[in-house]
């Protein structure tokens, strides 16, 4: 009698093709994906456990709480004088809990570095009781684990500017691989759907089926969590990516442009209570927020001069979405502009959102712990892809 051969039946050009740059795209950026998941799911819970190892000195001492914080102006000469640094310092954050301490940072970057230690000059953050002055902590930030995990993630602790690319090209690809995996993944039918959404290890005892089967069922559960993940990361790397974000949520490529408010007290000797008329003002126009920051050094985060004093509120903790923003005269502190958060377009909403889309936290705690999860997921799905590929390479090798 003659043996029935089983023909494998043939992938569908689709199938095939995905199968293919699903592999090359897996092969070429596999490990920097690795590195890139791992880093972010690292971070996911960075406020939470800061939160713990800080607690003493993010707290003030309930018995050292006055009806009135010393002037912002004083805490400031008082941390120069005692961190003794070359540097000035960039801001303080301000919360409306009583009960929580100032935040003075020192933050400098050198435009010329060439990577995260180079490019960082300072990145100090002093933690001060408010009503009687007390240092509580000094954390140099440059090289606490959580910003050194952040660069890894953005740039591979390359130069921020351009070493984006070098991580959002492979998230570009990461995007492909996921829609091919997908793919793949599609069942024919009902009968072949069985075995794709959860696994059947009951008689199952080779390892290369176990690990195909966690590759092939939790690549597809978290894919489309890790689509979100991916397209938000890039978000923040490609211009075009952000204004078609924009132009989808409001019509427009780009987001509105703040007109620049000229001082109308420029003539006027600088009121030395400015930074505490601004912050008094700020809490009435905002009681219920969660902090607000106030740039100290007269520039923004490009170091470039600020003719007037923005204040950025944040309206929940841990969050950024929630972003109301205040323009005060740096001389006089006279309120010059206020622009709360439901005045915002769709665009603008997202723009102060995204990051927390990318981290989770948007969600809540619980949208941590999947982001978690789903960060595992993909930091598990190069190796297993690899795995899966060196298999049958060795398969193969064994037949020739």
């Amino acid at each position: 009698m003659r043996k029935k051969h089983h023909h494998k039946k043939k992938l569908s050009f689709t199938k095939k093709w995905s199968a293919k740059l699903h592999l090359w795209f897996g092969l070429s950026v596999g490990l920097i994906v690795f590195v890139v998941s791992l880093t972010g799911t690292m971070y996911v819970f960075k406020d939470e456990i800061q939160s713990q190892l800080r607690k003493d000195v993010i707290y003030v001492k309930a018995q050292t709480i006055t009806q009135n914080p010393l002037s912002i102006e004083i805490l400031k000469e008082k941390v120069s004088l005692e961190i003794n640094e070359k540097f000035p310092i960039s801001s303080v954050e301000i919360p409306l809990d009583k009960n929580k301490s100032y935040e003075f940072l020192y933050y400098e970057k050198d435009k010329k570095g060439w990577n995260y230690f180079d490019e960082v000059k300072i990145n100090k953050l002093v933690y001060v009781n408010q009503y009687n002055g007390q240092i509580l902590g000094i954390y140099n930030e440059k090289y606490d684990l959580f910003p050194i995990l952040k660069s890894i993630h953005w740039s591979l602790l390359l130069k921020a500017d351009w070493g984006k690319y070098v991580v959002g090209i492979p998230v570009v690809l990461f995007i492909m691989m996921l829609i091919t995996g997908i793919i793949l993944w599609w069942p024919k039918n009902k009968s072949a759907a069985k075995g794709r959404f959860w696994f059947k290890w009951k008689n199952v005892k080779n390892w290369k089926r176990k690990n195909y089967d966690l590759h092939n069922i939790l690549g597809f559960y978290a894919s489309f969590i890790a689509l979100l993940l991916s397209l938000s990361g890039i978000y923040f790397a490609y211009p075009w990516v952000k204004n078609t974000f924009n132009l989808t949520l409001s019509g427009s490529s780009e987001l509105p442009k703040e007109k620049e408010i000229k001082s109308p007290d420029s003539l006027l000797a600088k009121n030395n209570s400015v930074f505490d008329l601004s912050a008094q003002e700020t809490k009435n126009l905002y009681p219920e927020s969660s902090s607000f920051r106030i740039p100290l050094n007269g520039k923004n985060k490009k170091g470039k001069e600020l003719k007037n004093i923005p204040v950025t509120v944040y309206g929940e903790d841990g969050k950024f979405a929630i972003r109301n923003q205040i323009v005060f005269d740096k001389y006089s502190g006279k309120l010059l502009s206020n622009k709360p958060h439901q005045q915002l377009n769709n665009a603008e909403k997202y723009a102060n959102a995204n990051y927390d889309v990318h981290t989770g936290s948007y969600f809540g705690l619980v949208g941590k712990i999947i982001w978690f999860i789903a960060g595992l997921i993909c930091t598990s799905l190069p190796v297993t892809g690899f795995l899966v590929w060196w298999g049958k390479k060795k398969k193969q090798g064994k037949k020739i």
